[in-house]
């Protein structure tokens, strides 16, 4: 039997977490310090993570969990932690995705390297597996969905401000004031709802937009893909960074897109197989409220008329009308070519499509779609990029270079970059 995560370990263990999005998770991690656990975001990387990883997952298993594994273990073997007084957190979906399994993986990886007494938390909605020293309460998610939000416009104004500021690592720098900012506030039970939170909205894009710029003609590119290919720099070999190092713009979609996603989701089900009735009247109750939490969240990027701002999620939706059904979704299913349709209309024409080994799914609704994107949006350049152990970076790098040629092309032609 598994161990599990006791009321008494709470007190004195540390809670390891795996990082899929800087941004978002340094901001996300302080609901759990919050509630009185002990926690550390992981920001080892390298390529003794992949070995780790390769070492105790089969390399038939998708390039995500050897990732995420690989991470947690190296950590525990040479970050300096106390294997003793450690405990593992890992998202566990309860869809198709392997994600589902990645906890049991984890813990036949700790079993075969003389660590399974360490204890394996489950972070998941629907009652799968419990710990009784730890629960998602209301609050907590409460906390977390605003935490995101605040990510969400933090990733998107800093992406739009790095290329052009005049003095460099200013955004990087309003980026790290206000994470140290909101985890004071939650800290102390303030400025994740209501008025407090529209406050902050607020005045953080106007500090942004207060940011000295200079006007650059610059290729704008934005990046889709598997969920953690998409936002980790450890997945996708720091793609984002390497675009902006080409002199490149770069969007990546909301992190609350997927979420809205996953929620939707059920109202779908419910659609289409019947029962859940309360269940999806619930969510669609959820979602409503959340709605008006995103809107207030453009709102306040529209206001100084600098900055990009991206559509409603409901907006998004209709973008994939006729190209794919809405019960696709594994593998991030429709959301994923809704997504490149959005980046193209919002300008961001040239779209990484990050891909990792061992999802046959994401392959179809990325991949397989570019073509159907293209007839709908022929301005589209796309370029889908794989990411395994054996892949090179040069030829990734290769492959993308190709793409900015022809960004390059189109924009002396004059036609949208």
């Amino acid at each position: 039997m598994s161990p599990v995560f006791t009321k008494a370990m709470k007190k004195d263990y540390t809670i390891l977490i795996p990082n899929m999005s800087p941004v978002h998770f340094n901001i996300a991690k302080e609901v759990f310090a919050n509630h009185g656990y002990t926690v550390v975001l992981l920001e080892n990387e390298g390529p003794n993570v992949i070995r780790e990883g390769l070492r105790y997952v089969h390399n038939d298993i998708c390039y995500p969990a050897q990732l995420v594994i690989g991470q947690l273990i190296d950590a525990l073997k040479h970050g300096g932690y106390d294997a003793d007084k450690c405990a593992l957190v890992i998202t566990q979906t309860g869809g198709g995705c392997r994600a589902s399994n990645y906890i049991f993986l984890l813990r036949k990886a700790l079993e075969k390297c003389q660590m399974g007494h360490i204890p394996v938390i489950s972070l998941n909605l629907k009652g799968m597996e419990k710990n009784p020293g730890f629960k998602l309460t209301p609050f907590m998610l409460l906390q977390a969905y605003s935490a995101f939000i605040y990510g969400d416009l933090l990733m998107a104004l800093s992406n739009q401000v790095r290329p052009y500021e005049v003095t460099k690592g200013e955004a990087d720098a309003l980026v790290a004031k206000w994470t140290a900012y909101l985890s004071e506030r939650f800290a102390h039970n303030r400025g994740y709802i209501g008025w407090a939170m529209k406050r902050n909205l607020n005045a953080i894009c106007d500090e942004f937009a207060s940011i000295p710029t200079q006007k650059q003609q610059r290729i704008k590119v934005g990046i889709v893909g598997e969920i953690y290919m998409k936002y980790s720099p450890l997945g996708n070999n720091k793609l984002q960074a390497y675009l902006e190092e080409q002199g490149c713009e770069v969007m990546v979609p909301s992190l609350m897109g997927f979420l809205y996603y996953g929620a939707d989701n059920a109202i779908t089900d419910r659609t289409y197989y019947g029962k859940r009735f309360f269940s999806a009247k619930i969510t669609q109750f959820i979602l409503r409220q959340l709605y008006k939490v995103e809107e207030m969240s453009r709102k306040a990027m529209q206001k100084s008329g600098k900055f990009t701002v991206p559509i409603p999620y409901t907006e998004m939706k209709k973008l994939n009308e006729g190209l794919l059904d809405y019960g696709v979704k594994m593998g991030e299913g429709w959301l994923l070519t809704a997504e490149m349709l959005d980046l193209v209309h919002s300008g961001y024409t040239n779209i990484v499509c990050a891909q990792p080994f061992g999802c046959l799914p994401n392959h179809i609704v990325a991949k397989g779609m570019i073509r159907a994107v293209t007839e709908r949006a022929p301005e589209a350049n796309i370029v889908p990029i794989d990411y395994d152990p054996s892949a090179t970076h040069v030829n990734q790098e290769n492959r993308i270079k190709l793409m900015l040629s022809i960004a390059k092309e189109h924009q002396q032609t004059g036609k949208s970059v």
